[in-house]
This record gives structure tokens, sequence and C-alpha cells, in this order.
């Protein structure tokens, strides 16, 4: 009967793993500028300047990155984002979030 239980385990999928991606903003810029994600990973931009940073996205969210610091969002929906910083809009960043 155990190796009956233990086969049947066997064929249970286990849900995979959601994975935390470091985006570095150093001399403003984003790196790497394209990200590919999933549903229910986290993005953490980790900002090396000396001055504050966003991850904004026109109608939608925005995560304040504060100077030598860290900002993070779970991503909760499939699609393509493109975001940029509110106060240096030059700075673009873009997530391909997969299902």
């Amino acid at each position: 009967m155990a190796a009956r239980l233990a086969g049947a385990d066997a064929l249970v999928a286990s849900p995979a793993l959601a994975a935390t991606i470091e985006v570095t903003i150093d001399r403003l810029v984003y790196s790497p500028a394209s990200v590919e994600a999933k549903v229910g990973d986290t993005i953490e931009w980790v900002n090396k300047d000396v001055i504050a940073h966003t991850a904004t996205v026109k109608g939608g969210w925005e995560v304040m990155i504060p100077p030598k610091a860290k900002g993070r969002i779970t991503l909760k929906q499939a699609g393509v984002v493109h975001y940029f910083c509110r106060f240096h809009p030059n700075m673009k960043g873009h997530l391909n979030v997969a299902p």
C-alpha cells in the first residue's frame, strides 16, 4: 500500500515557486531594462543612486525607490508593462509578464 501512495504522490504537480527578480538602478539607468517574469514573481529595484526614483506605469502602479534603498512589487497580472521614473522620464524599463 505504501508503494502505491508514493506513486500517487509523484503524479501531483507541485506549484512553481515565485521568483524575486532584481533590477539595479545606477546612474539613472534600470539594469536590466527588459525583464521576463511570471505572475506571482516580485520585481525588486535596488537604487544605487543618491537620488530617489520611481517605477511608474502610466495609469497603473507606482513604486517609490528611495536613494540607496529598495522598492518592490509582486506582479498580479500577465501582459506587457512599460514603466519609467516619474522624476527622470528618460529612464525606461519593460516587463514581459507571462501567466
